[in-house]
């Protein structure tokens, strides 16, 4: 921009009148905004044209993604406050302190995998933790276009971070002999009655979605509460030695339960109090919301149990009419399918869901109630658990859908300190 001070050799010039600017060559007039040479600067030269499509094309073979281009251009803009940025990223996910559990080094070792990935700079690799892809089982089991879109990536960098992932994680094709050998080391808790257990194959298991439903007072409520207490217990005793994070849909969840259930196990309730991460989803999206950001506490907080108690109920209440069906069946069932990719991304977690009922009015004989949610629900869990009442403290347990477990049923109790046979 031309400034008024280069004009004339004696450096003098009056209000409205021409000057001559040294930087276009012209005559300018002072108080007009250099409009003449505004226009002058905005002129391209032949050579300066001829520069940038030459470097547009280089731009073009380098970067075919806008995406991309974009997020390099931030690297190198961060680069400026590198030392800044790097205080910052450190102190979102440092985890080498006495503050963090042992699970750290883990943590810290997954994270470092992510980084190794090829084309996955500062700036990537922040996206994708803050998006919860924080390890590379979660950005290769994970669709393209929920990457995309929770953490802001290009549609060709997500295709080869996924691919790169699955790569490294040697994922395809294994013999069932090698499927068996995983089977046989699945970890199980315990639901504090023998005979639920071994009709379950020996208790809850982890890597798969347990859906236990029911109408009203068949215990569905006591047993995720029990679990709640049970995975908290070593592996000798039924238990998996990790916490519990319990999502209340229907507001039902109390500690005061959970103490009575601690102090049958003898157990320090305050303690099992603090291993239960507790929240309360206040209608689907906030349900939706919670599942996704538990991906961030299961390794952060050595999570092994995900209780989601009702998992249809704020659907149930938002979506009316049949004018809704299709849309409620379609979030209900990329809810469960976030639930899914949780278990095949954490192998030791399991996942448990309660359900409601509903009654058929066309059904005059047998039973006329039926789970809600449809064939969405039905296909998405991998063990459905009917739950009925019984003689007073009594409920029965029925196994009506598992790929490898028969139809059979349980007996057991409800007590003041938990469940029991």
């Amino acid at each position: 921009m031309a400034k008024a001070r280069d004009i004339g050799d004696n450096n003098s010039f009056e209000m409205g009148k021409p000057y001559y600017c040294k930087e276009c060559k012209r005559n300018h007039t002072k108080g007009k905004i250099y409009k003449e040479h505004l226009n002058f600067a905005q002129f391209k030269s032949q050579s300066e044209e001829d520069f940038e499509e030459e470097d547009t094309e280089l731009t073009n073979d380098k970067y075919d993604d806008e995406a991309e281009l974009i997020e390099a251009f931030d690297e190198l803009e961060n680069d400026e406050n590198n030392s800044e940025f790097e205080n910052q990223f450190d102190d979102n996910i440092d985890i080498d302190n006495e503050d963090i559990d042992n699970n750290g080094g883990a943590i810290q070792e997954s994270i470092n995998a992510v980084k190794k990935l090829p084309g996955v700079g500062e700036a990537t690799l922040n996206k994708l933790i803050k998006a919860g892809f924080s390890s590379l089982e979660s950005i290769a089991f994970t669709p393209p276009s929920i990457i995309q879109d929770e953490s802001g990536l290009g549609e060709k960098t997500t295709t080869k971070l996924i691919k790169a992932s699955m790569e490294e994680l040697n994922i395809g094709f294994k013999s069932a002999e090698d499927v068996w050998e995983h089977r046989k080391n699945i970890a199980r808790i315990t639901t504090g009655s023998q005979e639920l257990d071994d009709s379950l194959g020996g208790g809850v298991e982890t890597g798969s979605l347990i859906e236990f439903f029911g109408e009203f007072r068949t215990g569905k409520t006591q047993i995720m509460h029990q679990l709640c207490v049970n995975v908290q217990l070593p592996e000798e005793k039924g238990g998996l030695e990790g916490k519990a994070l319990y999502i209340d849909t229907e507001g039902t969840f109390r500690p005061e339960r959970i103490i009575q259930m601690a102090e049958g196990l003898d157990l320090d309730h305050q303690k099992v109090l603090k291993n239960i991460v507790f929240g309360r989803a206040y209608n689907s999206d906030h349900q939706v919301l919670l599942i996704k950001e538990a991906a961030n506490l299961i390794k952060e907080q050595n999570i092994k149990l995900i209780v989601v108690d009702s998992i249809i109920g704020h659907f149930r209440s938002e979506y009316i009419g049949r004018g809704t069906l299709a849309s409620r069946q379609q979030n209900i069932n990329s809810h469960l399918h976030d639930l899914l990719r949780l278990c095949d991304i954490y192998s030791d977690l399991a996942v448990v869901v309660t359900n409601q009922v509903q009654s058929r009015p066309d059904v005059f004989y047998g039973n006329p109630l039926k789970a809600t949610g449809g064939n969405i629900i039905a296909h998405g869990s991998t063990i459905r658990v009917y739950l009925r009442k019984g003689k007073g403290e009594q409920r029965i347990a029925k196994i009506v859908d598992a790929p490898h477990l028969p139809e059979r049923e349980a007996i057991f109790s409800i007590t003041e300190s938990g469940i029991s046979d």
